[in-house]
């Protein structure tokens, strides 16, 4: 390519011979980077290069950190969960909502005690108004083939 249309600070904006452009990036002791190649003539610019992939690795690095990572708990009961054993779990989904994760409370049924299906669902219910003081139901109890499950969403932090 022998021309070049050169932009950036400390030079003036315009269409450049490439030897000269090079020439120009030398005695800043910076780098000639092509922006736009497919421009006519190519877009460069007059930068540090290490310098510009550094501060855009950096920035990456702090959205990702903004970025918060959501996860999912699981508590499964059975129909007949007794008193003991849900006092236990419930404290489990309590410290898991407090740490803030999503909750998917389910009832698995297996073989014949389908038929116990309102059992699972007052279970559900019942947990739920356990913790509404941490969390919030996000889905109802629904029956999904030998499974009842709900989703609980922490509550916000105020």
């Amino acid at each position: 390519m022998p021309e070049v249309r050169l932009v950036g600070e400390n030079v003036e904006p315009g269409v450049y011979k490439t030897s000269e452009a090079l020439r120009l990036a030398d005695e800043f002791e910076l780098d000639l980077v092509e922006i736009s190649p497919n421009a006519e003539p190519p877009v460069c610019k007059i930068m540090d290069y290490k310098k510009f992939l550094y501060e855009q690795k950096r920035r990456e690095k702090e959205l990702k950190a903004k970025s918060t990572q959501i996860t999912i708990k699981e508590i499964r009961f059975g129909p007949q969960t007794d008193e003991h054993d849900y006092e236990f779990k419930k404290k489990n989904a309590e410290k898991f909502l407090k740490d803030g994760a999503k909750l998917k409370a389910f009832v698995f049924f297996k073989g014949r005690s389908i038929i116990y299906k309102e059992q699972g669902q007052i279970l559900l219910l019942r947990l739920a108004q356990d913790l509404e003081e941490v969390g919030k139901v996000e889905a109802m109890p629904v029956l999904e083939g030998k499974r009842m499950i709900m989703f609980i969403t922490p509550k916000k932090k105020k």
